[in-house]
């Protein structure tokens, strides 16, 4: 397959990866660990988290040896499957290798913190009430969306059908 083919999804990746990288040093700069500001109160709040688990805070608070080892390990693995699985993505799945895109970015910037930070900065705080939402990062919407996207695509949305012939 040509190189050509895949720039818009390789600058989709790099959008995510220098958003996500931007965003997360701003926080970094301007807040302490769980320092907060109220952006729209009883919804959403900035607050400095980091996560030394996986999605979701899975693991956060797990003591495994070399536990941040084995996370990157893991992340690096499931980009090199989501690589193989883009190449192999005809350019009808539309929705799918923009989806892949945005999964990748994610995955890539979330593990760009883990291997230089030993966590991930997560800051988007959305709760109602005393209810929070686990605390994210613009690498996490990234690949939320992505996979939504990916699953949309499987499904069969934003494809037209060949009409068969007879």
């Amino acid at each position: 397959m040509r190189a050509r083919g895949y720039s818009f999804q390789l600058a989709v990746v790099a959008l995510i990866v220098v958003s996500d990288q931007l965003t997360k040093l701003l926080v970094r700069r301007q807040f302490e660990l769980y320092d907060t500001a109220t952006v729209i109160p009883n919804l959403f709040s900035l607050t400095r988290i980091h996560n030394t688990g996986a999605a979701f805070g899975l693991l956060d608070n797990v003591d495994l040896p070399f536990k941040t080892g084995l996370l990157a390990l893991v992340s690096v693995a499931a980009l090199v499957g989501l690589v193989m699985f883009a190449v192999t993505l005809p350019e009808i799945h539309r929705l799918a290798r923009v989806g892949v895109a945005l999964v990748v970015g994610g995955a890539a910037g979330n593990l760009i913190d883990r291997v230089w930070l030993g966590y991930v900065v997560d800051f988007v705080d959305v709760y109602w009430g005393s209810w929070h939402f686990w605390a994210f990062n613009v690498a996490d919407s990234a690949i939320s969306i992505g996979m939504a996207l990916i699953i949309l695509d499987q499904i069969g949305v934003g494809r037209q059908r060949v009409p068969e012939t007879v």
